[in-house]
């Protein structure tokens, strides 16, 4: 669990340990951590499960396949292969890099630090 969202998932347990509305602690949460802040989903989840009685302010451990192609080794290889090259497609990419078929055009934006990345077509991909 990163830094963040531990800390969002304290400050959730102590307001409801002071009896404030999901709502009012949504509120707060998004003054303080602004376009970090957990959704409103996820709230509700963390406020209900501390109403319920739960004292854990860590995620549970949850059954599926991990995430395991999206390390910091990973992301500098990806970013140093499209300095080298723009024109790359995705298909490419996750080939020459040995990544699984499952990398997709939103790591380049979100997690690889590009807000463009080629299609397989060549065509260009705009995320904003």
């Amino acid at each position: 669990m990163d830094q963040q969202k531990f800390e969002q998932s304290c400050a959730i347990k102590f307001c409801v340990k002071l009896g404030e509305y999901t709502t009012v602690t949504y509120e707060k949460l998004q003054r303080a951590y602004g376009e970090h802040s957990l959704s409103k989903a996820q709230l509700f989840r963390w406020h209900k499960s501390f109403l319920q009685g739960q004292e854990q302010v860590e995620d549970e451990p949850r059954a599926g396949r991990p995430s395991t192609s999206k390390t910091d080794n990973n992301v500098e290889r990806v970013r140093s292969l499209v300095r080298s090259d723009r024109r790359l497609t995705l298909k490419m990419i996750s080939s020459e890099l040995n990544l699984n078929r499952f990398f997709r055009p939103s790591n380049c934006n979100t997690g690889f630090g590009h807000e463009k990345c080629a299609r397989q077509d060549g065509s260009k991909e705009t995320h904003d």
